[in-house]
């Protein structure tokens, strides 16, 4: 049996619709989805949500997708900006209750090594947020989606050294923020 070269590299259409083409996208692209939705809204279960509606609207929708890469593309483009909204909306409804409710919702640690690391997480993710939207995308599939520069400028429509010159901005910017919180 001779296999096409292109089938044993993944290039091989892929239809959502179909049960098989389906489980072989699912297997291949679940974890890398995941960790970049839960990077962007910090939430296991949204996380997981955001990316089982990605694959279903996949699949209601039939799309054929010329390769597996293609496929992956598209789904962490749907992921990264579905998740992108659920952030934004979480963020205002938490502000709303905060303004409604005037609670403090500070956490207290048990120790002193738990305090700090809860501070500097929360500075880092704060730091995070400041970035501008085109470098914080970058960054998060860079460090967090584990994306080369390359498929970083597939999924963002965007040239491989503009990603290079984005992921280097955004972590200038990011060690300046949060060198202005340990110089505090």
């Amino acid at each position: 049996m001779v296999i096409d070269r292109e089938e044993s590299q993944g290039n091989k259409p892929i239809n959502a619709a179909d049960p098989a083409d389906f489980r072989r996208l699912y297997n291949e692209t679940m974890a890398l989805l995941y960790k970049v939705s839960w990077r962007i809204v910090n939430d296991e279960e949204a996380a997981e949500d955001l990316v089982h509606d990605s694959y279903i609207k996949a699949n209601e929708k039939g799309l054929v997708f010329p390769s597996l890469d293609d496929a992956k593309f598209w789904l962490i483009r749907v992921v990264k900006n579905a998740s992108l909204n659920y952030a934004k909306r979480k963020t205002r409804e938490r502000k709303a209750y905060q303004k409604a409710l005037y609670e403090d919702h500070r956490k207290t640690s048990s120790g002193e090594s738990d305090m700090i690391q809860e501070e500097a997480r929360k500075h880092t993710i704060e730091a995070l947020s400041k970035l501008p939207p085109n470098l914080k995308e970058v960054l998060i599939l860079r460090e967090y989606g584990d994306l080369n520069y390359k498929e970083i400028g597939k999924v963002l429509g965007i040239t491989e050294g503009n990603v290079k010159v984005r992921v280097f901005r955004a972590r200038e910017q990011l060690e300046k923020l949060l060198g202005d919180y340990i110089d505090q």
